[in-house]
């Protein structure tokens, strides 16, 4: 957009890309493009509104003009003169008036041009034109961690048919068939008969299940309300055993409020068990809403003690940020409680969209390749905020790698300790409206849950098929009957 200034005014009106602090690259919220463009939007619309009374104003002098007309040949003081000042006046709203009109306008044709630009960069992403920058990033970023960093991965899982065309190769048919079904609904159900072709999985351990929920044990703790402290509840259930999640009760001034805390993915527990955290749990996030842990979660909160109506914070690593937006995102869960606040670090929620008024901090790093895998990069909201971080982390010598450096929980921490600590205005006004629910922290009441998901249904057998019997031709005559 050009810079356009109002005659007398400020400095120039323009756009601001991510904001950058230290190794913290951030994106939406306040000082994102989206709020940028909404407010510059609300600025034109005040605009036009000025403009509209200028007019009026403008047609009124014009009138004042008009009846003064017959008095010119009167004295000077009294008739030309008072003509001359009263056409200059309305030549003077009616430059003021189309100045405003034309910012207006410029400001219109900025949301236009960067309509536009993502369009075109959704375009490239959906069908792989992307720049050499990306790859070459990647091609730098693997001699580092050995993996795929999340730009790669979002641009390989934001463009199915292509990435199964390089995986599968020599067997395009496999490839388009998976694409066609994954294409014609985004679901995990939608692609399972070739997948199961392909794997030999049964896809029916990808469809929800119900998952009870049953306290185990309440205690009281000193928390620690910070998104680093947030995180470290999460580390701590994921210790205590798999299918665990923790339901935190904070006093702030006198109104309770209550953290959900769901642990990432346990895959030793095996796929499609009694575990909703298993490696089938990421299915039925991505694929089905979390329908099944949201109601669990929901009997949890109230076996909690927790009222109707009552404010909630959602907390969740890898796995366990699907399932905290998609608390956020499912009606029947807030038509129970008021979800205030999600904190995700590794996940992949950008296709998650919560309800109106809720909060998100999304914590990803540049060399985690899981936020990337729903193919959909986080939107640049103003209820949303995501922070990329770009520092540089290495598996060490003997260390697992697991899903990579970049996903390991402690890099995630302190990524939250440095956003706590950051002055940058977007950060300071997320973890502000965490800081309005829950208050500075201290005593709270701690009650973990085990969450266990019901058996699968018995394989129906196989229906014996009778044979129909085939209706007999009547008897023939004999030879010699007939002859005679």
């Amino acid at each position: 957009m050009a810079e356009v200034t109002p005659s007398g005014s400020g400095g120039p009106i323009h756009l601001t890309g991510p904001a950058v602090d230290g190794p913290l690259e951030i994106r939406g919220g306040v000082g994102g493009i989206s709020f940028q463009l909404e407010e510059l939007m609300g600025g034109a619309e005040k605009l036009d509104a000025a403009a509209g009374e200028l007019a009026e104003v403008e047609i009124e002098v014009h009138r004042i003009w008009q009846d003064l007309c017959p008095y010119q040949n009167e004295p000077r003081p009294t008739g030309t003169a008072a003509l001359m000042d009263v056409g200059e006046a309305q030549w003077g709203v009616q430059a003021v008036r189309t100045e405003l009109q034309k910012i207006s306008q410029q400001v219109r044709d900025c949301k236009g041009e960067y309509e536009r630009a993502e369009a075109v960069m959704s375009y490239r992403r959906e069908y792989a034109l992307t720049g050499m920058g990306t790859w070459a990033k990647q091609v730098q970023d693997f001699g580092v961690t050995r993996s795929l960093n999340r730009d790669v991965m979002e641009l390989m899982a934001g463009n199915v048919p292509a990435t199964l065309g390089v995986l599968f190769g020599p067997h395009a048919s496999i490839a388009g068939r998976v694409a066609t079904e994954y294409s014609a609904a985004a679901h995990v159900a939608a692609a399972s008969p070739s997948v199961r072709s392909v794997t030999g999985l049964n896809p029916r351990i990808l469809e929800p299940r119900p998952v009870a929920a049953r306290a185990m044990e309440s205690f009281p703790i000193e928390l620690d309300a910070s998104p680093a402290g947030l995180l470290e509840r999460a580390r701590l259930i994921d210790e205590r055993g798999d299918g665990y999640i923790e339901v935190l009760e904070v006093d702030n001034a006198g109104q309770k409020a209550y953290i959900v805390v769901i642990p990432g993915t346990q895959p030793g527990s095996g796929m499609g068990g009694d575990n909703p955290f298993d490696i089938a749990g990421i299915g039925e996030g991505l694929g089905y809403g979390s329908v099944e842990v949201n109601a669990a979660v929901l009997k949890a909160l109230q076996a909690a003690g927790a009222e109707q109506g009552a404010p909630v914070v959602a907390v969740g690593y890898s796995q366990g940020g699907i399932h905290a937006m998609n608390l956020a995102a499912g009606e029947r869960f807030r038509a129970e409680y008021d979800v205030k606040y999600v904190l995700t670090a590794g996940s992949p929620v950008g296709s998650i969209d919560p309800g109106a008024g809720i909060s998100a901090l999304h914590l990803e790093h540049r060399h985690d390749w899981v936020p990337g895998s729903d193919g959909t990069a986080s939107p640049d909201a103003r209820n949303r905020v995501t922070v990329t971080l770009t520092n540089e982390v290495r598996t060490l010598e003997g260390e697992d790698p697991g899903l990579g450096p970049g996903h390991k929980l402690t890099n995630y921490q302190e990524g939250a300790r440095l956003v706590a600590a950051s002055d940058d205005p977007t950060l300071v006004a997320s973890t502000a409206v965490l800081g309005g629910v829950l208050g500075a922290g201290g005593t709270a009441t701690a009650t973990r849950f085990a969450l266990t998901r019901s058996k699968p249904p018995e394989p129906q057998p196989a229906l014996r098929q009778v044979p129909t019997p085939m209706p007999q031709a009547p008897p023939r005559p004999p030879e010699i009957g007939r002859a005679r």
